[in-house]
């Protein structure tokens, strides 16, 4: 699945206390399994334009909605793989179109220091960023992840997202893991990804614990706690 690089599904959202999570985990036991490579540290930073154009009409819940990305597995040194994404969601069907480059070559395409390698995704990407003039990294996300599949084959799967962190600085993939916590302590985002329906097992230990659907967005909610931040300090700038 990290090597995936086109997407098409529903990713829907919960937020859950410890109890929750650990009835979720004791229900998907016969049905899912640890991907191979455990509890990752996912590093992001995001691209946005000077005013925030992107996550500010993100946040406003349009029908259409996009976001720009560049995304590691691990601490990533110049010429390490990172994913460059291009995350688009329609009427709550989330596109997802990526291409693997070495770090160092991944920022000088996104802030247009060389152009984009020649294949369908580059191009799409390099549109989006001409489209939207000078966009530059604005914040880093970091969190804890543990994926798992479903041992009959499909394409469904579920995610648990711990400590997840953001800053305003050092937004650099071969940078250290720290900034200010989005989430309350004990609680987990765990998200379902599918490109059909839930099974019967998840929709009744959901509907058992009472875990109802949110519409929580990392980068977003990374966006409003800077903003409310800044407007405490006075005549200041927020650094996370």
């Amino acid at each position: 699945m990290a090597n995936q690089m086109v997407f098409k599904r529903y990713e829907l959202k919960y937020l859950l206390d410890q109890r929750q999570k650990e009835e979720i985990l004791r229900a998907m036991e016969p049905h899912m399994a640890l991907d191979r490579y455990g509890r990752t540290t996912i590093r992001n930073v995001y691209f946005d334009t000077d005013s925030y154009r992107l996550i500010r009409r993100s946040i406003e819940k349009p029908a259409y909605k996009e976001k720009l990305r560049v995304r590691s597995y691990k601490e990533a040194g110049p010429g390490d793989p990172v994913f460059v994404e291009l995350k688009k969601k329609y009427k709550s069907v989330v596109y997802k179109r990526r291409i693997l480059l070495p770090r160092e070559l991944a920022m000088d395409c996104l802030e247009g220091r060389t152009g984009f390698p020649d294949s369908q995704i580059g191009e799409e990407i390099a549109y989006f960023c001409a489209f939207y003039g000078t966009l530059h990294p604005v914040v880093f996300l970091s969190y804890e992840r543990e994926a798992f599949y479903d041992r009959e084959g499909s394409d469904f799967r579920v995610t648990f997202d711990e400590n997840i962190l953001y800053r305003n600085r050092e937004l650099s993939l071969g940078a250290g893991i720290c900034g200010r916590p989005l989430l309350e302590r004990g609680r987990t985002l765990m998200e379902v990804k599918t490109s059909g329906g839930i099974p019967l097992w998840m929709a009744r230990v959901l509907s058992e614990q009472q875990a109802y659907k949110t519409s929580f967005s990392k980068y977003g909610s990374a966006y409003q706690e800077m903003l409310r931040n800044t407007l405490r300090i006075k005549g200041g700038v927020f650094y996370a």
